[in-house]
């Protein structure tokens, strides 16, 4: 099927003003002022009205559900393509959590094949929170090299009571093995850090890059914006170089313990003078977000949802003014750009045909496409998971 968007206000992110956008087959064929093609299998889009970006791309979603700690029966359920697509997601990274036993990497690779066959693109991270790392290869390097959707290793946590206290050496050891398996597979090889709310912080990031040599930007810590003051680390690992990320999904537990919501963190670092390209958001959707007391115990449970990542996005620009383009980068381009997805992030000429179009006047989704196909059309699926 071929697709002409006429008279679109496009960022890409960056604003190109009215443009017209050319989609043949899984692919941006044209992006110009004015296109003109007819034929029986053209489909004409009028987009007068509505601004046009690129799809969205999830850097964190524990799709294939997630370990629930409060036993076995909060296991967290597993995603489904329309909680994706309805809210512009075409792009998920996904990850196991707390619980790499009952959860496994077979299950993540199954789910992911999935969800492409149904439509999204789809990758993933070896490992889990603990090191020694849980790999199918037996190597962080091998399952890099060796299997197409991996491509880093994540979510390894530090300064958490969940954590396996990772030392110095072990966190560059793995680091080492996930960044020589990207160069030579072509990926990223980037490290997800899951970083808790412990004074750590990020201290153990730093003795990494100060003791090894190791950059930056080879780990992407996530949660950042936990409370101000891991915030405050954050803006400083990004002043060496890294990149940080905070997370949508959230709860009133959550906030009223200090959390700062993902849009009013990305604010403040937009406002610090951090580039937008070293600052991302991503939903965590479908991990469990356990409450705990002062003692450590579980005192409460609620399941991440990948729409709050667009709610966050909106939030960003209605409440914190976050110019649009910029608020389009940090859930689009800059993760895309992180984790070095080709053909992913950005509209342009030869790249993934991965779209959203939303109104003008409330930023409501109207339709989005993933690789070239339409999943959403006036606000409605209109491609659904084998299940739902």
């Amino acid at each position: 099927m071929i697709y002409l968007i006429k008279g679109a206000d496009v960022y890409a992110p960056q604003p190109l003003g009215q443009q017209d956008i050319l989609l043949s087959g899984h692919k941006i064929l044209n992006i110009a002022p004015s296109i003109e093609i007819t034929g029986k299998d053209v489909v004409h889009i009028d987009a007068d009205g509505c601004l046009v970006t690129p799809g969205f791309v999830d850097s964190l979603v524990h799709f294939g559900g997630g370990g629930g700690e409060g036993g076995f029966h909060t296991r967290t359920p597993e995603m489904q393509l329309t909680e994706a697509t309805l809210a512009g997601v075409t792009t998920v990274i996904g990850a196991l959590g707390t619980d790499a036993t009952t959860r496994s990497h077979a299950d993540l690779l199954a789910k992911a094949r999935g969800l492409s066959n149904e439509g999204l693109s789809t990758y993933c991270y070896t490992g889990s929170y603990q090191l020694p790392a849980r790999t199918v290869t037996g190597s962080v390097t091998d399952d890099l090299i060796l299997i197409d959707k991996f491509i880093g290793i994540g979510e390894v946590a530090i300064a958490d009571h969940r954590s396996s206290q990772p030392s110095v050496n072990e966190l560059a050891r793995v680091a080492s093995e996930s960044r020589v398996g990207g160069m030579l597979s072509g990926k990223g090889g980037i490290v997800s850090i899951h970083v808790g709310d412990s004074d750590e912080q990020l201290r153990l990031l730093h003795q990494v890059i100060e003791q090894s040599d190791l950059p930056a930007r080879q780990f992407y810590p996530t949660h950042m914006n936990r409370n101000q003051s891991l915030l405050d680390a954050g803006i400083n690992w990004t002043k060496a170089g890294g990149s940080i990320d905070f997370t949508t999904s959230t709860n009133q537990q959550f906030l009223d313990q200090g959390e700062i919501p993902a849009a009013g963190a990305l604010a403040y670092g937009l406002k610090q003078g951090v580039n937008i390209s070293q600052l991302t958001m991503s939903s965590d959707g479908n991990a469990s977000l356990p409450v705990f007391d002062d003692k450590g115990d579980l005192v409460g449970l609620e399941v991440g949802r990948v729409n709050s990542l667009y709610n966050s996005f909106k939030q960003a620009i209605d409440h914190y003014q976050v110019p649009f383009e910029l608020a389009i980068a940090s859930i689009s381009t800059s993760p895309a750009d992180i984790l070095k997805l080709q053909n992913k992030g950005h509209l342009q000429v030869g790249y993934d045909a991965d779209l959203v179009i939303m109104s003008k006047t409330d930023l409501a989704i109207d339709k989005v496409f993933a690789m070239g196909r339409l999943m959403v059309d006036k606000g409605q699926a209109v491609v659904k998971g084998s299940f739902e």
